[in-house]
């Protein structure tokens, strides 16, 4: 199935590009950004590029999207420059995307249109996981779009679970994961915020909140990152700020649409709301503890 199987991934970023890569590793990858330095590094992995998204999608057996909300799904679909109408006939889109429920419905029909089908499968894990195949992926989708999507994703994902059978149901878990994932941050930030409030090193604090019941994975993944957030460039930025205000903002409208009081999740949402305000939405999320403690107390 593989041998004739071309898949073009548009946006060749901090996510896009490791992705591109693991899956040239298979698979016949085309791609497209708009950064003429993500297209040289691409093209060093072994990756087909070219100067259109149009062009990079035509006669594509899958197209993998990375796109901040459901407006720029539309525009990258179904816009004046959209790729939809070239995709070959029984294709599909695999939107690894956090965009929330309410986009779906209508991409859905709109692909339905020129005979592609959506595989709705957000993503999480991080750059490094990405290019190691080590990424979460959750997947509604048909069976029938499952199989076709299966060898992009199967590369991608060392842990993928299906939810259900329709576009959607990937969005909504992923809604869950981030309401979860929003609120370990900002209660990360507050912890070692503390920590330097109460005169303790905060590297030591770090590594035995890790090994007692207090540990998590973004207590992990974060707190180190956290630890450079007063350094002069800050932590490397490998998941902006304000994703997590679209996100949390995503939450947000889940939980008042389902008649849900989720005050930890909104409480949440107003510190990475605050890190926006003050200037801090192209930062590392690790940076919202400067939100609560903007500067740090002990040397």
């Amino acid at each position: 199935m593989t041998s004739n199987y071309t898949l073009t991934v548009l946006g060749l970023g901090a996510m896009g590009l490791p992705m591109a890569t693991r899956l040239a590793s298979q698979l016949t990858v085309h791609g497209f950004d708009i950064a003429e330095p993500r297209l040289k590094l691409a093209e060093e992995a072994g990756i087909r590029t070219f100067d259109s998204a149009r062009k990079a999608s035509e006669g594509a057996d899958a197209l993998l999207l990375a796109v901040r909300n459901g407006e720029q799904l539309n525009d990258v679909l179904f816009g004046e420059d959209g790729v939809a109408s070239v995709l070959k006939p029984g294709a599909v889109v695999i939107l690894g995307s956090t965009v929330g429920t309410d986009a779906i419905p209508a991409t859905v029909d709109r692909l339905a249109e020129f005979g592609v089908e959506l595989v709705d499968a957000p993503l999480s894990g991080g750059p490094k996981r990405a290019g190691e195949g080590d990424l979460l992926i959750v997947v509604g989708a048909s069976p029938e779009a499952r199989e076709k999507a299966a060898p992009a994703l199967d590369l991608l994902a060392s842990t993928l679970t299906v939810v259900g059978d329709k576009p959607g149901d990937g969005q909504a878990l992923k809604t869950v994961n981030q309401l979860l994932c929003g609120v370990h941050i900002a209660a990360a930030a507050e912890a070692l915020a503390l920590a330097d409030a109460l005169g303790l090193d905060q590297a030591k604090t770090l590594a035995a909140l890790e090994a007692g019941a207090a540990g998590s994975f973004m207590l992990s993944n974060r707190g180190p990152r956290i630890l450079e957030a007063y350094t002069e460039d800050g932590a490397e930025v490998l998941s902006r700020l304000d994703i997590f205000v679209k996100d949390m903002g995503i939450v947000g409208k889940a939980t008042r649409t389902a008649g849900l009081a989720a005050p930890v999740a909104a409480a949440a949402e107003q510190l990475y709301l605050l890190g926006q305000a003050q200037g801090l939405a192209a930062a590392d999320d690790s940076a919202v503890i400067k939100v609560v403690a903007p500067t740090k107390r002990t040397a």
